[in-house]
Order: C-alpha cells, then sequence, then structure tokens
C-alpha cells in the first residue's frame, strides 16, 4: 500500500459526477419526454418546475422512495418504464434535464394554436338589403 496524504485521500472522497455532462440513455429520454409531455398537456408546468427545483437536492431519496414503491406501482403502470425513471433521477443532472425538457415542450406547446380555443367569430357582418327582404 503506498503511503498517501489524507489531502489525496479525501481529494475524490465526496466527488459526484458533474450535471452539466450529464446525458440520459434512450429508453430514460422516451420515458421523460411521456413524462414531460403530461406535465405540459395538463398545463401544470409552473407548479411542477417550482417542485423540481425545491426538491433538487433530494433527488436520489425521490430515486429511492420510486424503488421502494416499484411493487405498488407496477399494478398501475409500466413497471420497465417505472424503473428506468428511478434510476434516471438516481443521477445528477436529472432534474435540471427534466426542468429543461418541461420548458421546451411548454414553449413549443405555446407556438402552436391550441385545439380548444373556441373559433373565431366572422368578421364580417351580413347586412340585409332592401331587395332581400321582398
Amino acid at each position: 500500500m503506498t503511503k498517501r496524504s489524507m489531502k489525496d485521500r479525501l481529494r475524490h472522497a465526496f466527488a459526484v459526477e458533474d450535471p452539466a455532462d450529464f446525458t440520459p440513455t434512450e429508453k430514460e429520454r422516451s420515458a421523460v419526454e411521456h413524462i414531460c409531455r403530461e406535465v405540459v398537456r395538463r398545463r401544470m408546468t409552473t407548479p411542477a418546475l417550482m417542485l423540481l427545483e425545491m426538491s433538487r437536492p433530494l433527488n436520489y431519496l425521490g430515486a429511492q422512495a420510486l424503488h421502494f414503491f416499484s411493487p405498488f406501482a407496477s399494478v398501475l403502470v409500466d413497471p420497465g418504464a417505472w424503473e428506468t425513471f428511478a434510476a434516471f433521477l438516481e443521477r445528477r443532472g436529472s432534474v435540471e434535464y427534466l426542468c429543461r425538457e418541461i420548458e421546451r415542450l411548454d414553449r413549443a406547446a405555446s407556438k402552436k394554436p391550441s385545439s380548444d380555443a373556441p373559433p373565431e367569430a366572422s368578421s364580417e357582418t351580413h347586412e340585409t338589403s332592401p331587395e332581400d327582404e321582398a
């Protein structure tokens, strides 16, 4: 065993991966995109972003909770997608990726006209002439 100073031994003891280097797998990307689309579709962008930003330090604990509840959740949702999302949340940078994806989808949704809006009234007014009345 080589002699190393205490500083050398502790240098990487608390090292964590850089969130900027985060890249999800294709499977994680599709699961996350589905969840983000549902958030945007239900117009929950702002509350979701607030919740994600507040819980950023606890994302690993949230992932462990998802693993814990997976036997119960497998009755309601696809167990493979559940496990994929839980593994996604375990990594640093996942919350930032979720926030960016929700914001991107929200911008895209706000650019296209909504199908919920009532049809616009015609600006043309139909006036009857005396000839029409006869």
